[in-house]
């Protein structure tokens, strides 16, 4: 009897290691095949941009092609949906920006933004700018546009890519912070935000350095901040708005990374990880973010996810306050 419990013992023992070692197996010869990234917003943007340098980096890295597949619409959701409903298994990568965090109190989501991904790596971090119009606006410090802001409610006006966008949501969390009113101009996207804000059809924007920089830098437009707690390497004279505006809590990232659907195996997550984090530390990547203001990020998924939920709730108390609704 005793010998007949060791052989079924023996023989359970085997069956269970079969397919733990098939699981092991398929982990350690992963990518067997292409991957692909879904960026959920149209191809030419700063995203995309950022998409495509993942994807290089992945496909140095682990030897396999990666293909950028871009489904735009209703502010990411459509993609970002589309891409959390494939399989779990490491194949199909999802870019997400910072409006990720702010569209789950925007938008009805057919998917928890916290629970249903795997996080797998914050890759770029960078700062927007505060600009104004210098012939519309006199203000040549942050302290002086929140004081003028204070005296006359509602008289300067600030653009966006939209309603609801990332850059509305933290104009009004910078406005909400000091307590002043300014009028809300939307418009559809950055471009034709930027070029009104020119052509002094509207008094300020904060959007991002790659697109504000060069107007700056040409006289047509006036830096006044940065929007990250300290002050940019590629810019240095540029205060934050921590600091130019007395707002010591004022700290907003620009940043994109990646997720996966819910459920990739963690050895999987470890390999994306461990082949982005390396690809991201070489100098010539470096080289050629720095002069956008944008650097590579970094770190653990843990790290990510972190980031991920302490922004949701942040936002969510920026829409509510103000009522913001999508377009």
């Amino acid at each position: 009897m005793t010998l007949n419990r060791r052989a079924f013992s023996s023989a359970a023992l085997a069956g269970l290691a079969l397919p733990l070692a098939r699981t092991v197996r398929a982990q350690d010869a992963f990518p067997s095949k292409p991957l692909r990234i879904v960026c959920p917003f149209a191809p030419g943007g700063g995203s995309d941009f950022i998409a495509r340098i993942a994807a290089n980096v992945l496909t140095q890295q682990l030897g396999q092609s990666v293909v950028v597949d871009n489904r735009p619409g209703a502010g990411g959701t459509i993609g970002t949906e589309y891409a959390l409903h494939t399989p779990a298994d490491g194949y199909t990568l999802l870019l997400i920006a910072g409006s990720y965090t702010v569209n789950p109190s925007l938008y009805k989501l057919r998917f928890d933004p916290a629970g249903d991904i795997s996080p797998v790596i914050q890759l770029s971090k960078g700062a927007y700018v505060l600009c104004v119009n210098p012939s519309k606006v006199q203000a040549k410090s942050l302290r002086e546009l929140l004081a003028f802001a204070r005296q006359n409610p509602g008289k300067l006006s600030f653009a966006s890519a939209g309603n609801g966008s990332h850059l509305h949501i933290v104009s009004e969390y910078m406005f909400g912070m000091a307590k002043v009113k300014a009028t809300h101009i939307p418009y559809r996207g950055t471009g034709p935000a930027v070029t009104d804000l020119v052509a002094g059809n509207v008094d300020m924007l904060i959007a991002g350095t790659e697109a504000l920089m060069p107007h700056v830098q040409s006289g047509r437009l006036r830096a006044l901040a940065v929007t990250t707690a300290q002050r940019l390497q590629a810019y240095p004279d540029i205060p934050s708005i921590a600091e130019a505006g007395g707002l010591p809590d004022y700290d907003v990232v620009a940043w994109h990374g990646l997720v996966a659907p819910k459920g990739v195996p963690p050895a999987v997550i470890a390999k994306l990880n461990g082949a982005l984090a390396t690809g991201l530390k070489a100098p010539e990547l470096g080289a050629k973010l720095d002069p956008t203001g944008v650097s590579p990020a970094g770190g653990t998924p843990e790290q990510f996810g972190a980031l991920i939920r302490a922004e949701i709730p942040r936002y969510a108390k920026v829409v509510k306050d103000n009522d913001i609704r999508s377009e």
